[in-house]
């Protein structure tokens, strides 16, 4: 397919601001693959559709402080860094992206916070807007972490609002979020309560956590319109042994496997076996899905309302059919109830496709 095709018409007063003020209150749209058909109904609602046995797979990525603002030495120039991965921990090396990239050079010292608090120098070029910096300080690796963590911001997308609020700190990360290490957050999973999590023990729906750190590449534009020429940035996925044991168990036994996002569909794609099993993983994967696709492992795919020309778009169409859920993308930008459309990005509304 190519990248055009997934372009629609978008208003910006689509993008939701705010979550709602309970998690698991955001309307829901249902859509059938079988036959494209859509029920509007709100997010509590999403066990209706699951029965006895079938397993709901969350990631439990905890998203850190991974914006940092800064100045450029001599010049003062502002520096907006974005912090990707830790490259060495006794070296203090990360690999980040640099806006504007083009006024960075190799050499250069960058300073943040207030008195200087940090300091980095550039010491490599990977892309044409990322680096490779070496924070440069003195103390213990725990100190180095907890100055990095206090003087940057949580990336909270900009078309939401140019600096995270106090309500973001908690808002912006699921509620069973554990292990730092993603500079977006897991949308899907942002809907689930504790009320939830215990009507789904009643019911008798499992759950299992893996670990899939969100990256920009969820996020970065596609520049290509053959879409099979996009390269998707590598990101870091641990699915245990025995969330893999969970997963096989659920699919020997006719029961569906709902993927809670599409960072977790392309992490359950990536480990399977010739049998269609998932196997245990502790590593990377730069998978991306687009249609047409089978899928292997996921049964139902629950994710948010995306962006035009977005990855996570391409996944969703490729779980749902083309046609299908962008027929259905038209309906929500219709679909007004009293609280208005459905409304999109990450702190909007949500779709479940069976």
């Amino acid at each position: 397919m190519k990248l055009s095709q997934f372009k629609f018409p978008f208003r910006n007063d689509l993008i939701a601001k705010e979550p709602t003020r309970f998690r698991d209150d955001c309307r829901l749209m249902v859509m059938r693959r079988s036959t494209g058909k859509t029920e509007n109904k709100h997010f509590k609602d999403i066990l209706d559709y699951a029965r006895e046995g079938d397993i709901f797979v969350l990631n439990d990525t905890k998203v850190f402080p991974a914006r940092l603002l800064g100045n450029k030495e001599k010049t003062g120039a502002e520096i907006e860094v974005s912090l990707l991965r830790e490259l060495n921990r006794d070296q203090r090396l990360w690999d980040v992206l640099v806006d504007p990239a083009r006024k960075i050079r190799i050499g250069n010292k960058l300073y943040f916070g207030e008195n200087d608090a940090l300091v980095a120098e550039v010491i490599d070029n990977t892309t044409s807007r990322g680096r490779t910096l070496r924070f440069l300080f003195d103390g213990s690796y725990e100190d180095f972490r907890h100055t990095l963590f206090t003087v940057g911001e949580l990336p909270v997308p900009k078309e939401i609002r140019e600096h995270p609020n106090e309500a973001d700190k908690e808002n912006f990360n699921t509620i069973f979020a554990r292990h730092e290490g993603a500079i977006a957050t897991p949308a899907a999973g942002l809907h689930f309560s504790r009320e939830l999590f215990t009507r789904m023990e009643i019911k008798g729906v499992d759950h299992t956590f893996i670990t899939s750190h969100v990256g920009l590449s969820n996020f970065g534009g596609v520049d290509v319109e053959d879409l099979s020429k996009h390269k998707m940035g590598s990101e870091r996925v641990i699915i245990s042994e025995e969330s893999a044991e969970k997963i096989n168990r659920v699919k020997a036994s006719g029961h569906k496997v709902f993927a809670i996002g599409v960072t977790v569909a392309r992490a359950l794609e990536t480990p399977v076996t010739t049998t269609q099993r998932v196997k245990p993983l502790d590593g990377w994967t730069n998978k991306f899905i687009f249609p047409p696709y089978d899928f292997q492992i996921v049964d139902a795919l629950v994710t948010n309302f995306h962006y035009p020309l977005s990855t996570m778009l391409m996944c969703q169409c490729a779980f749902g059919g083309y046609n299908k859920v962008m027929a259905a993308y038209k309906q929500a930008m219709q679909a007004k109830d009293s609280s208005g459309y459905y409304r999109f990005g990450i702190y909007g509304d949500a779709m479940l496709i069976l």
